[in-house]
């Protein structure tokens, strides 16, 4: 499920029987009948049920993942409660190394007998498709951890908050957006949270607790007149913390165009000032296609970020793995090879990243058993590293995995998934005023919308949600229709400054999809407003 599709779907007031056939969102619930927490020392008997048979069936390797994932939506639509969704999802996924290749299968029934037959039932899948791999699997070596945990450090549990207050809240933001004149409003919660445990014949037994929240809106303002209307979404980041998020703070707020918040966010000032600015892109004039100097928000260079950076660097789809659905990389392994690919400029610092607080990717633990870590894929601008799991590692001579495997659910293999893939801020002092007190001619964009890659990740076309003409220096009006071209390389090559850490910010999607069938990850992006020079910007709005 796409991002762009879940907004949409949202939008028009999604039913819960549609949410439900979403197989990895699970099985709707019936109030009151969620089930409790699993017992640490039962998931282990669990588990080491499944490494022993899987073991006493030819197996030289065996991992087993129980878990129970839990998902809510509330969503309104201007004055109505349009549904209330609960999922859950309780189960164990059993993968397998056997005559050297991999093999997979999982189970709903957790007694003892269903467990036994779902680990034999993998080995025999894995000698099967033995015969027909001709290279056995080489799996990066990776020291047990023991019995260990790790939680998201919450401060409120999104899904221990009375529904009322949900509710409330909501039609208290859309109340907020009709005050300032908006005509119709959309708004939606949605929270996750994910308990794992993994255990491996390699001595880890994991238990994780991992929380995970995404409010959006979407505000419409109609020209009576003429009939035209304009939207503005949400200027919200999903990320990987609890109910706190809502509850915004005074310090964590900063200074731009429109009210953006680093580590708390308020919805009601969002959704109010979403109103005004779709009224004023009603009255906004079309930009005039041309080069111009590009001051890029958070808000909106995360998605750039994650489909120019994030995917092409990739291991499998460099490797072409990912070929027959998402395509493949122009980060083809002689670029790297050759340490001296000029990725972007002096200013583009990329790190991938497991370990950052409050992002979506931020775990323990990978669903390999692979402690979190940190790691440069682009440094200085050239490229010095992809993302690579266990039976890549030894493809660019990595001594161990970099932690980056994941699983939508436990009835899904777990394969190589992005971690947050950030932008470094400027180790020069520099914020957002004085970066555009230096453009001539530019314009300033907030926030994210359409996008257009190729199945390269070299070519591409973004658009945003506001755009602001710079001239001389200064911030002079709104523009509307505005969208900017350019390949990879190019375009981040005409990175010329990025503010310093004091604008840092996240942005992310819920739902990053990849391989078949296809799985959704959550992940973040991080990034400081970037300039870049020079860049191409069409008008959306004219025929060609």
């Amino acid at each position: 499920m796409k991002r762009k599709d879940f907004l949409y779907l949202t939008g028009m007031g999604i039913s819960a029987s549609m949410l439900s056939r979403f197989t990895a969102m699970g099985s709707p619930v019936v109030p009151g009948t969620r089930m409790r927490d699993v017992d640490v020392a039962l998931k282990k008997r669990m588990a080491d049920v499944a490494l022993n048979a899987a073991r006493s069936k030819g197996a030289t390797y065996t991992d087993a993942r129980i878990g129970r994932y839990l998902n809510q939506f509330v969503v309104t639509r201007d004055h109505n409660i349009e549904n209330v969704v609960d999922t859950e999802s309780y189960g164990m996924g059993i993968r397998v190394i056997a005559n050297g290749c991999w093999g997979f299968a999982a189970t709903d029934k957790l007694d003892n007998d269903s467990i036994a037959r779902a680990a034999e039932t993998a080995v025999a899948i894995a000698k099967e498709n033995a015969r027909i791999q001709s290279d056995p699997v080489q799996l990066a070596p990776q020291k047990g951890y023991g019995e260990v945990s790790w939680k998201t450090p919450i401060e409120k549990n999104a899904f221990e908050v009375p529904m009322k207050e949900k509710t409330d809240l909501l039609l208290s933001v859309n109340e907020a957006a009709f005050k300032n004149g908006a005509n119709y409003v959309n708004s939606v919660l949605f929270f996750v949270n994910e308990q794992k445990y993994f255990a491996s014949t390699d001595g880890s037994y994991i238990d994780q607790d991992i929380h995970r929240i995404w409010p959006i809106f979407g505000v419409t303002k109609i020209d009576e007149k003429t009939g035209k209307f304009e939207t503005r979404s949400a200027l919200s980041a999903p990320r990987g913390m609890g109910y706190e998020y809502l509850i915004p703070r005074d310090s964590d707020k900063i200074k731009s165009q429109t009210t953006l918040y680093r580590d708390r966010y308020d919805m009601h000032e969002d959704a109010a000032a979403a109103a005004l600015q779709a009224a004023q892109k009603l009255k906004a004039k079309t930009v005039e296609p041309g080069k111009y100097d590009l001051v890029l928000d958070p808000s909106h260079l995360w998605l750039t970020i994650h489909e120019s950076v994030g995917h092409p660097s990739e291991l499998d789809r460099v490797l072409g793995y990912e070929a027959n659905f998402a395509g493949t990389s122009f980060l083809t392994l002689d670029k790297w090879e050759s340490k001296k690919f000029k990725f972007g400029s002096e200013h583009v610092n990329i790190v991938a990243d497991k370990l950052q607080p409050g992002s979506l990717g931020a775990v323990g633990y990978d669903d390999e058993g692979v402690g979190a870590k940190q790691w440069d894929i682009i440094k200085d601008g050239i490229l010095v590293n992809y993302q690579a799991i266990r039976d890549q590692a030894h493809i660019i001579g990595l001594k161990e995995s970099q932690g980056c495997c994941y699983s939508q659910s436990w009835q899904d293999v777990q394969f190589q998934r992005m971690p947050n893939i950030s932008l470094q801020p400027g180790k020069t002092p520099l914020n957002v005023e004085q970066m555009i007190s230096k453009v001539e001619k530019g314009i300033y964009i907030i926030g994210d919308s359409s996008f257009s890659i190729d199945q390269q990740r070299y070519n591409f076309q973004f658009s945003g949600q506001l755009y602001y003409e710079i001239k001389n220096g200064k911030i002079v009006g709104m523009l509307n229709d505005v969208a900017y071209q350019a390949n990879t390389q190019e375009f981040w090559n005409s990175c010329a400054a990025v503010c310093d850490k004091n604008d840092y910010r996240l942005g992310g999607s819920f739902f990053d999809g990849k391989g078949q069938p296809m799985q959704a990850s959550a992940v973040s992006h991080g990034s400081s407003t970037a300039l870049f020079k020079g860049v191409n910007v069409i008008n959306t709005a004219r025929k060609i």
